[in-house]
């Protein structure tokens, strides 16, 4: 018998931003598992803490389909329960992509993530055909994903991508994003049909990349982003020192039980 929590990440609210399932274990577990696991929540992720230190969890993430080198939203839904139940942060998780670190300062849970800086790519035709929108430019990242710059912020949020043709690109996912026109600096939305995951709410890791891209174009080191899917959901970011980034947010649990298999 496994305990787990169902937790809303980059929200204060119930039912938006980014829902993961987080397993605190006591003892090591087979991958199969996990993944047999990640398959039945079928959320974008399913996080599994197990301690390794006295101040060190290893941490894994796993789409329905794969496990993933890093995520952002269970990163940030591990903390908030770890928090919860009693244990004293920063929290250093041991993962995929190296030490990763959350602390909480202003209310919010801040994640010490790598920022990851696009490259400039030509836009062929795959992708133009993928989106079927006008595309400015696009960009790969080091995670794998690819940022495509959209006109405007109309044309993200009414995008209806075909996520087939998504799925072949040779990438983890396609990121697009275009300035926004309230009090957030972006918006962005994540489609990742090729790892289980069609359209993610909320995406961590998609900011390693969309913060270096946009504090360059704003020319400011504070931004915060709008992630526009269906529940919607606002990272915060902070550049404080080089090759790192800051991604802050809130998160609510929203349910919690046993998991018997």
């Amino acid at each position: 018998m496994y305990h787990y929590q169902v937790i809303d990440a980059f929200t204060d609210v119930p039912f938006r931003g980014n829902p993961a399932a987080v397993f605190i274990l006591e003892r090591p577990y087979d991958s199969a598992w996990a993944q047999n696991v990640a398959a039945e929540f079928n959320l974008a992720e399913t996080a599994f803490a197990l301690p390794i230190a006295d101040d060190t969890w290893d941490l894994r993430w796993f789409t329905p389909e794969v496990e993933v080198d890093l995520c952002g939203h269970a990163t940030l839904a591990t903390a908030h329960v770890l928090a919860a139940q009693g244990h004293s942060g920063p929290f250093r998780f041991a993962t995929r992509s190296g030490i990763l670190t959350v602390s909480e300062t202003d209310n919010m849970l801040w994640m010490d993530f790598p920022s990851e800086p696009p490259e400039r790519m030509e836009a062929d035709t795959d992708i133009q055909a993928a989106l079927g929108a006008p595309v400015l430019g696009a960009w790969k990242g080091a995670t794998g994903d690819i940022l495509v710059e959209l006109p405007d912020e109309h044309t993200v949020r009414m995008l209806q991508p075909n996520l087939e043709k998504i799925a072949s690109i040779p990438a983890r996912g396609v990121i697009v994003t275009a300035p926004a026109t309230d009090e957030h600096d972006f918006i962005s939305r994540f489609f990742a049909p090729a790892v289980g995951v069609p359209e993610d709410p909320v995406t961590g890791s998609a900011h390693t990349v969309l913060a270096p891209f946009w504090a360059e174009r704003l020319n400011r080191s504070h931004l915060r982003g709008f992630q526009s899917s269906r529940r919607g959901g606002t990272v915060h970011i902070r550049i404080e020192k080089p090759g790192r980034v800051l991604l802050g947010g809130n998160a609510v649990s929203v349910m919690a039980g046993t998991f018997n298999a």
